[in-house]
């Protein structure tokens, strides 16, 4: 093995060490969090629970405060992680830590997944009946082919 292939990020060998979670405050994208804390306290991983800001340029032009709403939701999130936590604390210990990221949902997971280095993606199964047609973020992730992609109904 070369000094330049010794030192490349491998993933999965030992199973995963960072899980990758997306959520944004639906039911599935909470039980998708709530699957993926199980999957890292298992494997002893860290979760990483990332929420996309979503950029809506049309909102900001019509006077919408879209920064202030999705900054909102992320702490709304983030209380509601923290306090799932707590309830579990010396039952279950769980290391996770929470990222925002702003972008459209996959766009935002992909950036999140290569930056953090994730071993494995976790997201919660569309509820919009657009994405049946367009193509759901849980499909192009899983056609990305770049992590293992748990789909939580």
């Amino acid at each position: 093995m070369t000094e330049q292939h010794s030192h490349r990020f491998e993933r999965g060998t030992d199973g995963p060490k960072v899980i990758v979670v997306g959520v944004d405050g639906s039911d599935s994208s909470l039980r998708a969090a709530a699957y993926a804390a199980g999957l890292a306290r298992r494997q002893h991983a860290l979760l990483a629970v990332v929420y996309v800001q979503p950029v809506l340029a049309a909102g900001a032009a019509l006077g919408v405060p879209v920064a202030g709403t999705t900054d909102e939701i992320a702490e709304g999130l983030v209380a509601q992680i923290r306090e799932s936590a707590e309830r579990l604390k010396g039952i279950f210990e769980v290391r996770w830590e929470f990222h925002t990221f702003r972008g459209d949902p996959y766009n935002g997971l992909v950036t999140a997944a290569d930056e953090l280095k994730a071993d494995a993606v976790v997201v919660g199964a569309s509820e919009q009946a657009g994405h049946r047609i367009v193509g759901s973020v849980a499909i192009r992730l899983v056609k990305a082919g770049r992590w293992p992609v748990t789909v939580v109904p």
